[in-house]
């Protein structure tokens, strides 16, 4: 039967608190690691695109090792912790990059290997907080990607000013001092609020049998589920990735960032993802609470769906906003301002719902691994989002680079409502 309440499990806060912390680490980086290549390193706009590309897709793939590790042999609480030290040890490393571009890579390195521990079991232990049947599971991870999304904010605006604007190795530091920060407060307090959850996984002859036993025909229809959604999420994350990338090089050259005689850092714009999902993220939250507790709640599949078609809308105004840079013009920052606006309501439908999808409709004994393989599908994404930014060049207009993602996120979108129907049945109650 359905479990209802209004408050989330201690846990949660706990685990919103590592997880601001470990994304201000990565994204306060991320919003540096392009205008450093291009600004302080002298590489050409493909170059740096590519790299950017690279990096963002392995720090998807490794955590399917990770996930893999944390089923069998660590658990997914001692997996996180070893995930958040290499991550920090990696942040480190960037801020010594002045040495020369082996610790530089070493950094990236070091931050990819981290990643894969850190990321997919972080996810899985706020899953493993609720009940199989608990309606809170989605408002729960709404509320989890907030911590996401304040620590980007964080991250963005304070390494970000002190990356482009104090010393490029000041950013990449402030970035690791971020995720040591989380480690600590985590290390300190998990025993008191995750308890057994999350340890190391039993070894009794019983649960080497249950780990032993075939997946049933509903577990096999509900994992294809998850890699059916896995292809939208590819469509998805490649547009939104543009973000780090070809959308922070038109604020840098394209967009009109005097207010009065100070400049705002390129790098500033890219906070607005995240203020928004914290503003409207509790509101989310709340209409799922509410409609779930009415029966009406719309099924994950459908609100990815919509969150597609809000992408594909908030590129429509990066479209706009193209034709004016294409004649010359710096344009407004209103039209990257109401983009991300557009774009992260879309992040809101889609990303922490699908999440969510992945403890909802993944066996237990292999919840971190399918965890694992859903960020394989962001891996994927985010080296698309590379290669189709490092063509902006050769494609020539703006207009049309930007349209690209207008087309294919609302094609997509529209192909996922048709489909929902049929993959909500195959989740057989569980979406």
């Amino acid at each position: 039967m359905p479990t209802s309440h209004t408050t989330h499990p201690q846990g949660l806060y706990l685990l919103f608190f590592v997880e601001m912390w470990e994304r201000f680490s990565y994204y306060g980086m991320r919003s540096l690691l392009v205008l450093y290549l291009i600004s302080d390193q002298g590489w050409a706009d493909d170059r740096a695109f590519s790299l950017y590309g690279t990096y963002t897709s392995l720090v998807y793939v490794t955590p399917l090792i990770g996930g893999w590790l944390a089923d069998r042999l660590l658990g997914t609480q001692r997996s996180l912790v070893i995930g958040g030290l290499i991550i920090a040890l990696g942040h480190f490393s960037l801020a010594f990059s002045g040495l020369g571009m082996e610790t530089f890579y070493l950094g990236l390195a070091l931050i990819i290997i981290g990643t894969g521990f850190f990321k997919p079991n972080v996810s899985t232990i706020v899953g493993q907080l609720y009940g199989a049947n608990d309606l809170r599971r989605d408002a729960g991870f709404t509320t989890f990607y907030m911590g996401i999304n304040l620590g980007a904010l964080l991250g963005t605006l304070i390494c970000g000013y002190l990356g482009e604007r104090v010393g490029w190795h000041w950013g990449f530091g402030s970035a690791g001092i971020g995720m040591a920060c989380g480690m600590i407060v985590f290390m300190t307090f998990r025993s008191r609020y995750l308890a057994e959850i999350g340890a190391p996984p039993s070894r009794t002859a019983t649960d080497i049998a249950s780990h032993a036993q075939p997946l049933t025909y509903e577990e096999r229809q509900r994992i294809t589920v998850l890699f059916i959604a896995a292809f939208f999420v590819i469509l998805f994350w490649a547009a939104f990735e543009q973000a780090g990338s070809s959308m922070n090089v038109f604020a840098l050259r394209h967009t009109d960032r005097m207010i009065g005689t100070f400049e705002v850092p390129a790098s500033w714009f890219l906070s607005i993802n995240p203020a928004v999902i914290i503003i409207f993220a509790p509101l989310f939250a709340s209409i799922w609470l509410k409609l779930g507790a009415k029966g009406k709640e719309p099924h994950t599949i459908v609100k990815m769906g919509l969150g597609l078609i809000l992408l594909g809308c908030g590129f429509g105004l990066m479209a706009l906003g193209g034709r004016s840079a294409d004649a010359g013009v710096l344009v407004s920052p209103l039209y990257l301002t109401t983009a991300y606006l557009v774009i992260t309501w879309g992040e809101l439908c889609f990303s922490p719902v699908g999440l969510s999808l992945v403890t909802k409709l993944a066996p237990l004994k292999f919840a971190s691994l399918l965890m694992g393989t859903w960020f394989l599908a962001n891996a994927a994404a985010n080296k698309l989002a590379g290669v189709l930014a490092a063509m902006t060049d050769d494609v020539g207009s703006l207009t049309v680079f930007f349209s690209i993602f207008v087309v294919s996120s609302v094609a997509a979108g529209l192909l996922l409502l048709l489909l929902a129907p049929m993959l909500q049945r195959m989740t057989h109650g569980r979406g």
